[in-house]
């Protein structure tokens, strides 16, 4: 789940993230990273919400995760324009990923250990 969610970090963001610094607990957390990027982190069953703020742009964003056996579904906002991902989890590292990016462009690729994602 983690992955998923630094994916839509990365999505919503535009760039890798810096190291971030939270505080809270494994339910509920905020985190502040060196570039003054701030996000929320709420956690409840299957469920992560995040909702963030961009130094950068200026932008807010949200993003809601709900995984669901080897699956997980990503929904989000960033710059008022939704986005979708789903990922699915085959085991020893594969996995295929594919969604639609906020300009409302459709993508999918494949991860595997050996070959990294493409």
């Amino acid at each position: 789940m983690r992955a998923v969610l630094m994916a839509g970090l990365l999505v919503a963001i535009g760039s890798v993230p810096s190291f971030a610094m939270c505080v809270g607990s494994d339910a509920f957390s905020t985190c502040t990273d060196q570039s003054g990027n701030s996000y929320t982190v709420s956690r409840f069953g299957n469920q992560t919400m995040v909702n963030g703020y961009s130094a950068q742009t200026g932008s807010n964003w949200s993003q809601n995760s709900t995984t669901i056996g080897s699956s997980t579904y990503t929904n989000g906002m960033t710059n008022g324009q939704p986005w979708n991902q789903t990922q699915q989890s085959f085991g020893g590292g594969m996995r295929n990923v594919y969604g639609t990016n906020s300009a409302g462009q459709p993508y999918s690729y494949t991860c595997n250990p050996y070959t990294g994602c493409r």
